[in-house]
């Protein structure tokens, strides 16, 4: 799901009010539940319109360039925004912060909505929209994902990682065929309504159940570059997370340009509409589901050879899927589910590893961190992938890519220090965690 201090919705004091030394208490199954699914509703809506309004740049330009635009957009404001909200998410309450960026995005996709019904809608008013959306996962992403872990039990971490893994995978399933049955029975602006519907549903949960947050210090005492501060030296100072950070940089530069451009080979390569895009995404999503599910029930602890592993077969998944012949989509399908299904086997356990091994107090910030890197070494990827598109063809920029991130994701397999993230997250197992004891949070 991803300092103003906040208490649960029960009465202070309660054994359900604030997490134990081992974990958030009785009873924090309806609260993690009802703040699950509403995320996972307001999540399908927005993965909906991001398809709607994919497929319409490439319907009505059938440009690379502005697909990439479009990438940029949508990646670029997260990634420079991404220090000042993760800072946020440790300082002040990550549920306001959740219930703001959807309602600010909600009242922006209405006006974006006014604009397709009246006709009157031009390519940057999709850019802007994109951008804005972007600015607010700032935000919500690093308060949703350092919440999960004062929302479960410290044993319960694998499974919520999985079940963020299924979330991801059903709504990569739901989001293509609603959005391409959306717009054919729907004016376009119309169908883009529905995300303001499931964000308004993503925020009830959050106006009824409060999220635990750990005291740190009073807001105010620093400045908050110097808390961020605190975030990056975390992750510079460990040489495994260092080179973790590092590695998964360099598979968002190669590989990331391939979520934005897949319209775009469906279209070129293969000769296909919007219900085969809905149909390639939508196997994606399957594969995704799958390993989420497997992922869900093998609970195990995070491997760091296990993730390596995963990420590789992916990429070289996709690339594979480039590779096949215009006439044989249905195997580039096969192709395509087999890189969601590997893709979750990798990064459900590196989501659950990240939680496990950082301080909850500092998640927000080494989450945000994250986001940031791979936030900027994608559109850096965009950049160097629209000219290569133009030049070899949209079919070889997917072969290219795929190869690409396979090596970089075998390349961790060559340095111990990352590799032996492992043993810490062993020894946090088998210790009591300091950022559940009562007195840190309320």
């Amino acid at each position: 799901m991803t300092s103003r201090v906040e208490t649960s919705k029960f009465a202070p004091g309660s054994a359900i009010d604030r997490p134990s030394a081992t974990g958030p208490g009785p009873g924090w199954q309806p609260r993690y539940w009802a703040i699950f699914i509403g995320q996972a509703l307001s999540l399908v809506g927005s993965a909906l319109t991001q398809f709607v309004l994919l497929w319409w740049i490439a319907d009505t330009t059938g440009s690379v360039a502005a697909l990439a635009s479009a990438g940029f957009a949508a990646l670029l404001p997260q990634a420079l925004l991404g220090p000042l909200g993760g800072t946020f998410a440790d300082r002040y309450s990550r549920r306001l912060l959740m219930i703001g960026a959807d309602a600010i995005s909600a009242l922006c996709m209405s006006a974006l909505i006014a604009l397709f019904l009246t006709g009157r809608i031009e390519l940057w008013h999709v850019y802007a929209m994109m951008f804005i959306r972007s600015a607010m996962q700032a935000f919500q992403t690093p308060a949703a994902g350092s919440s999960t872990a004062m929302l479960v039990p410290s044993n319960f971490l694998p499974r919520a990682a999985g079940l963020n893994q299924t979330l991801l995978a059903l709504m990569t399933i739901a989001a293509a065929p609603l959005g391409a049955t959306a717009i054919s029975v729907l004016p376009l602006g119309l169908a883009l309504g529905i995300d303001v519907g499931t964000a308004v549903l993503g925020i009830i949960p959050l106006l009824i159940y409060r999220i635990p947050q750990p005291v740190t210090r009073p807001a105010g005492k620093t400045s908050l570059w110097a808390e961020f501060r605190e975030g990056v030296h975390l992750v510079r100072d460990d040489p495994g997370l260092r080179r973790l950070y590092g590695l998964l940089g360099g598979v968002v530069l190669v590989i990331m340009p391939s979520a934005t451009l897949v319209p775009l080979l469906v279209k070129e390569h293969f000769g296909g509409g919007v219900g085969e895009v809905a149909l390639m995404e939508g196997l994606g999503g399957v594969g995704m589901l799958a390993g989420g599910i497997a992922m869900t029930m093998l609970a195990r602890r995070p491997q760091m050879r296990w993730i390596l592993w995963g990420l590789a077969v992916s990429c070289f998944s996709l690339a594979l899927a480039g590779l096949m012949p215009g006439h044989l989509f249905w195997l580039a399908l096969i192709w395509w589910a087999v890189s969601g299904i590997t893709f979750v086997m990798g990064d459900a356990p590196l989501t659950a590893l990240l939680q496990m091994t950082v301080p909850n107090h500092l998640q927000g910030r080494v989450l945000s961190l994250l986001s940031t890197i791979m936030g900027l070494a994608a559109p850096v990827g965009l950049a160097i992938a629209t000219p290569l598109g133009e030049l070899i063809g949209i079919r070889w920029l997917f072969v290219v890519m795929g190869l690409a991130g396979g090596c970089v994701s075998l390349l961790g397999f060559f340095s111990r220090p990352l590799l032996e993230i492992n043993q810490i997250v062993a020894v946090v197992e088998c210790a009591p965690h300091p950022l559940r004891d009562p007195a840190r949070v309320e």
